[in-house]
């Protein structure tokens, strides 16, 4: 069908003349107005311990569901609940997964960053406690995986994130610095509730491959430390369903392409993980080699292999990045 032309003057489909009609604005978009953009080109210079250009960490994450209600990864088909099938899959990561994730770290002396819902110490305190004796940095995740807490009010969101801090302290000796919310759900609020809280870092946003500093309406700040959602086994594996193989892989070249980049300027490459997918056995022996390949490096004094925590403190106690943001 040949579009008609209307003339100068003429009215459009509504009868408007479309020649007085005032045209929209075109201007900035809606910021969040936590950071300004920068090229990853044109920033400081700096170096990891050890004088490292890359930074590796996994994140672990250990979590809990309420049975016959919430939200849930789902391995199969999504039944009336009580859902059976897809809770007790991802139960099995607390009762199996997990503990055979923690032996192969061990094997290979990696820490990691373990990020944990609250409600793991009514469940199964015993597994926090494991990783906890291990050394491993214990960061907050929210009571529960069931419910997202971007959709809370302000007065029971900054109830949560307190919550989780003075639990993580009373039962596992140390204050949590760092929050990464239940499936990544923010309120407008959430960074200026954070450091309103006592967290240093958010890890939250998977913007940059630099630990970057947010603005908190407060005039304090609150570092955002990269946490990957490409090189993560939930959209990898559940969502695209990519093979445990291919997975691994993807951490070996991704880790690869990395440090080959870090020649130019220090980087972060997290690692996320869940026991439930990569805990299956056949995952877990793909996972090994992929892990076999960066303590490698490792050994070799090519990169820092670290937790969130040590690298907000690192950045955060540099000159070169105490200029206003």
């Amino acid at each position: 069908m040949q579009a008609t032309i209307l003339p100068p003057g003429a009215g459009d489909a509504l009868g408007r003349d479309i020649d007085n009609v005032a045209p929209p604005a075109y201007g900035a978009l809606r910021s969040h107005g936590r950071f300004g953009y920068s090229a990853i080109h044109r920033r400081p210079q700096y170096r990891w311990p050890n004088g490292a250009r890359l930074a590796v960490y996994l994140g672990f994450n250990i979590e809990h569901f309420a049975f016959g209600e919430g939200l849930g990864a789902k391995l199969g088909p999504v039944c009336p609940e009580p859902d059976v099938l897809n809770y007790a899959w991802r139960e099995y990561g607390n009762r199996v997964g997990a503990w055979r994730c923690l032996d192969l770290f061990d094997q290979l002396a990696l820490p990691a960053g373990v990020l944990i819902n609250t409600a793991l110490y009514d469940h199964c305190p015993e597994l926090v406690a494991a990783f906890a004796a291990r050394g491993d940095e214990i960061i907050g995740h929210g009571h529960t995986n069931a419910q997202q807490q971007g959709t809370l009010p302000e007065a029971e969101e900054l109830a949560l994130l307190r919550h989780c801090r003075e639990r993580i302290a009373a039962e596992s000796g140390t204050a949590p610095t760092g929050w990464l919310s239940p499936w990544i759900s923010e309120s407008l609020c959430t960074p200026d509730l954070l450091q309103q809280s006592g967290y240093r870092y958010n890890l939250n946003w998977a913007h940059d491959d630099q630990p970057v500093r947010m603005r908190t309406r407060d005039g304090g700040s609150l570092w955002s430390i990269p946490y990957p959602q490409e090189l993560n086994d939930i959209p990898m594996i559940v969502a695209r369903q990519m093979d445990g193989r291919d997975f691994a892989r993807m951490i070996v070249d991704n880790f690869d392409e990395m440090l080959a980049q870090s020649a130019q300027q220090p980087l972060v490459m997290g690692i996320a993980l869940h026991p439930y997918l990569v805990g299956q056995p056949y995952r877990l022996r793909h996972l090994r080699t992929a892990l076999e390949h960066l303590a490698a490096a490792r050994d070799r004094g090519e990169i820092w292999f670290t937790t969130p925590g040590a690298i907000c403190d690192h950045v955060d106690a540099l000159e070169e990045l105490r200029l206003p943001f």
